[in-house]
């Protein structure tokens, strides 16, 4: 069963970062044609839209994996031939992915009319960069309608295990948004009075092609809000968009308080740190992907027993990945602090520390599995909100000296503590026999090489000489981990190709 776990987070994981990689395009140009200040803005703004988009989405997306196993169930249950039985959970899906699609997409609207009928106010909570130009608010909740409009299809795909379909429409978007913001600053449109509005312009355009295209894949569902179903799938999914909201505020807070309680300079030191986090966005791409894939696997109606032995052996595997990844950046920062302009470079030292706020974050998304399996969701709120006041108190005490330094070293403190949290609930409520000696071990020997690589690039004679020596330690970490989890690399790729 893991077996295929693997193989959803590769397929998914290898066309996400294919698909990811254009979009990382627009960073090393963004941070060339944009000042820190004006780079801010792009910042600030797409840290607020998730935000937005997991409070409208009202953690119906996971909601649908689980409610959607239970009408194969019920369809199963009821007996009868192998294609009655088909027949009955696809209506009962249709039924729950028109009430949820319903739902969202009449939050969305009513979203995006109180945005644009109070755009000059919304502008003036905002900030003063975005008083003279209320129009970037606009753009900016469109392009939320139609995301929040396109957050269930993608969801129903995903639970049809249309991997590659996913892909493409995700990647379609990406396409148009990087060739229109390159297009754009090929014109010089970026150099004109509405600035940074262009890039909300190019990002419209292709968020409304995505919807488009997406609503091909809906059988011609029309959305339609089913009350007694909706009752039942709020129940699940409010503690979940509790928690959602908590723990998205840890994603974006930390820019809200740069912005805020930095003395001087608020704006560019914004833009700083959120090119660097831009670096560590290939760690934030395995979580993603490894969510896309893991999050309708563990949420199927698999046995207790066997649900336990996969989570556990997935956390394993996740921290071993994980730590790959970030010594494959943090070992060679300086060559990936090449992507930003040379403007944005003075922060390259503080992307370990995201790096491992990043892992950290993937660490608690496997804890939390058990408690959406088991329906006790309520128990996200302990978790994000924890994290929240971590989040809070560390940024507080220290930004207001330390600027983007000390907020990235409260999204380290911040992540760690939702991982003992979530740590502690689920040894109480639903223990589960992770593997700590071996994580130990990858965790130990991932920080050990890291800090070993700081040793010698401080005392080899050569310059330059470090990166060979980074490369065999690199290499050394792969190597231990194959051999110790006995993985058939070849036989793991072949079965990602044929699939």
């Amino acid at each position: 069963m893991l077996e295929k776990l693997a193989k959803q987070t590769a397929v998914y994981g290898i066309s996400t970062i294919a698909v990811r990689f254009l979009s990382y395009l627009l960073t090393p140009v963004f941070t060339r044609v944009f000042e820190p200040e004006a780079y801010g803005i792009v910042t600030d703004v797409y840290a607020l839209i998730p935000f937005a988009l997991v409070v409208l989405t009202m953690g119906l997306e996971s909601a649908y994996f689980r409610f959607a196993a239970k009408a194969d169930a019920a369809a199963a249950a009821a007996g009868g031939t192998e294609g009655e039985i088909a027949a009955r959970a696809r209506a009962g899906k249709r039924r729950l992915f028109a009430t949820a699609w319903g739902v969202t997409l009449l939050a969305a609207s009513l979203f995006f009319l109180l945005t644009a009928f109070g755009r000059e106010r919304v502008a003036e909570w905002m900030g003063e960069a975005y008083v003279a130009h209320p129009e970037y608010v606009l753009l900016v909740a469109a392009v939320v309608w139609f995301d929040v409009a396109a957050c269930l299809p993608f969801s129903r795909l995903r639970e049809q295990g249309r991997a590659m379909t996913f892909v493409g429409i995700k990647a379609l978007g990406v396409v148009v948004n990087v060739a229109l913001a390159i297009g754009f600053a090929l014109a010089g449109l970026y150099g004109t009075p509405f600035g940074v509005g262009w890039v909300f312009v190019a990002n419209l355009i292709a968020s409304a092609v995505t919807f488009n295209v997406i609503l091909l894949t809906t059988d011609r569902t029309v959305p339609r809000i089913d009350r007694r179903l909706l009752a039942a799938v709020l129940v699940y999914s409010l503690p979940l968009l509790v928690s959602g909201v908590a723990g998205t505020a840890n994603e974006f807070i930390d820019r809200q308080m740069i912005k805020y309680l930095v003395p001087a300079g608020a704006m560019a030191q914004l833009g700083v740190y959120g090119a660097i986090t831009k670096i560590a966005v290939v760690m934030m791409l395995f979580t993603q992907m490894y969510r896309l894939a893991a999050e309708p696997f563990f949420l199927a109606d698999y046995r207790k027993s066997d649900f336990v032995a996969m989570n556990a052996a997935a956390m394993k595997y996740y921290v071993m990945a994980s730590m790959f990844i970030f010594l494959g950046i943090a070992l060679f920062k300086d060559l990936f602090s090449l992507i930003v302009g040379a403007d944005f470079r003075e922060g390259i030292f503080i992307l370990p520390v995201v790096l491992g706020a990043n892992v950290l974050s993937g660490v608690w998304l496997n804890l939390s599995f058990w408690y959406k399996r088991e329906e006790r969701t309520q128990l996200a709120v302990w978790v994000t909100f924890t994290g929240l006041f971590f989040t809070v108190v560390m940024n507080v005490a220290l930004v207001p000296a330390l600027g983007y330094v000390g907020a990235a070293w409260a999204r380290l403190a911040s992540e760690a503590a939702m991982v003992g949290v979530s740590y502690w609930l689920n040894r109480r409520y639903y223990p589960t026999p992770y593997d700590l000696r071996r994580i130990g071990e990858y965790v130990a020997l991932g920080l050990g090489v890291f800090f070993a690589s700081a040793v010698f690039a401080r005392w080899l004679p050569v310059r330059g000489a470090e990166y060979a020596v980074n490369g065999v330690l690199f290499g050394l970490f792969g190597l231990f981990a194959v051999r110790r989890e006995h993985i058939d690399v070849g036989r793991l790729l072949r079965s990602v190709v044929k699939r």
